[in-house]
């Protein structure tokens, strides 16, 4: 028995072993002792996981996976199950923190990375495999083509290390582009407490409009006079760093 592949929830099963082994041994497994798989499947990463000291939870809503994990690996019960990860709440980690792992669906890997952000105080670490693009646009630098708000925003709160790309010839059914695996590791830029919302408005108004330098990018958003002759007024959003712009924030900030 095998699990159907349903399109309209972007499953690609993994079927190469090494590869499996190699995301999951992307986890550094410090500092946190709870683990959840985002979109199991029929478990090619949930095999070595439970190999782990960890306490494994699935996020899963297709109803044959999670028939077929129950099934295949005696160690998964119905507790083992939280649900749609773009819903959880996370109430059931307690006091502790918890990384995340996954061959995430390709539409809704945005939704993850933002998902993962919301809950940043308890995610330390993540590790999972996205469409080679996201991949590459949440490791991007400054000065390159695929840098931009996810890049930014991803950035300010986890570094980012790509991993290794991932063949389409490696999924049943195979997906029409590459993937690429990456890890975030929570890190500990410090100064956007407070003004969270303040940077993300920034981030997205300087990058929605690119091509133009940051003191029209970000007129609508009413640049206080004080920083009217900054230096980064004068260059685009994709000349800044992470830290440029968590700087500029706080300057923001504090002319308000």
């Amino acid at each position: 028995m095998s699990v159907k592949a349903k399109k309209h929830l972007g499953q690609h099963f993994l079927t190469d072993e090494n590869i499996a082994r190699k995301i999951v041994e992307g986890l550094s497994n410090t500092g946190y002792r709870s683990v959840i798989e985002v979109g199991p499947g029929m478990g090619v990463l949930t095999k070595y996981l439970l190999e782990q000291d960890i306490t494994l939870y699935l996020a899963e809503i297709d109803a044959e996976s999670i028939q077929y994990l129950k099934d295949h690996y005696s160690q998964i019960t119905d507790k083992t199950f939280t649900g749609d990860f773009l819903k959880t709440d996370f109430s059931f980690v307690g006091d502790g923190e918890i990384a995340v792992i996954g061959n995430f669906p390709y539409n809704i890997s945005s939704q993850i990375l933002f998902k993962i952000l919301d809950y940043k105080e308890i995610i330390p670490e993540m590790v999972g495999m996205f469409q080679k693009e996201v991949a590459e646009r949440t490791a991007a630098v400054p000065r390159t083509k695929s840098y931009g708000i996810l890049s930014v925003l991803v950035q300010a709160y986890y570094d980012v290390t790509y991993l290794f790309t991932v063949h389409e010839n490696v999924f049943n059914p195979p997906p029409k582009v590459k993937s690429g695996v990456i890890r975030l590791s929570r890190n500990v830029k410090a100064g956007l407490e407070g003004h969270e919302k303040l940077f993300e408005k920034i981030v997205k108004a300087g990058f929605n409009q690119r091509r133009k330098k940051l003191s029209n990018a970000l007129k609508t958003l009413g640049i206080p006079a004080v920083l009217s002759g900054h230096p980064f007024l004068d260059k685009r959003a994709e000349e800044l760093s992470v830290q440029d712009f968590i700087s500029f924030t706080c300057e923001w900030a504090a002319a308000l």
